[in-house]
């Protein structure tokens, strides 16, 4: 149980390390008004649907499904 802990907490400390070091950008991306959460969700979707398709058609077919689901 104590192994198991203490492997948590050296976690916790890389992962308080990394933000340390990028404060600067995690600063700025609290206090901004947008965000690319929109832009990584259409990335998101085109992706699926690639994987869906895949070894099913062409570009054409990939292109008119994207077009019609958007």
């Amino acid at each position: 149980m104590a192994a198991k802990l203490a492997h948590h907490l050296h976690r916790s400390g890389v992962a308080a390390r990394g933000l340390a070091a990028d404060l600067d950008a995690l600063q700025a991306a609290l206090q901004e008004p947008w965000s690319n959460g929109p832009v990584e969700g259409q990335i998101n979707r085109l992706k699926l649907i690639k994987r869906q398709m895949f070894g099913c058609a062409k570009f054409d077919l990939l292109r008119r499904r994207v077009l019609c689901i958007a």
